[in-house]
């Protein structure tokens, strides 16, 4: 038997169904079922431009360069 991987999505009442169709040669023996979470989906370009816009403006604090201190002083290479 080999591994097969199945993408499902789980229910609004918490409950994962699952029909896998293994085949009457694989009939009476022992599987283990694993369940691991999916990453997201990279965005399409379209929801990736939706949610910029959604945050485009928002800024409302200050945007200044704070001092940035003294060089350090080194030795010379020489």
């Amino acid at each position: 038997m080999n591994r097969i991987v199945v993408k499902s999505r789980i229910g609004s009442d918490g409950i994962l169904q699952l029909a896998l169709p293994v085949g009457p040669a694989d009939a009476d023996r022992e599987v283990q079922v694993s369940v691991e979470p999916v990453a997201p989906a990279a965005l399409s370009p379209d929801e990736w431009r939706r949610r910029v816009f959604e945050t485009a403006g928002k800024w409302e604090g200050p945007l200044e360069r704070p001092e940035q201190g003294e060089y350090e002083q080194r030795e010379p290479l020489g």
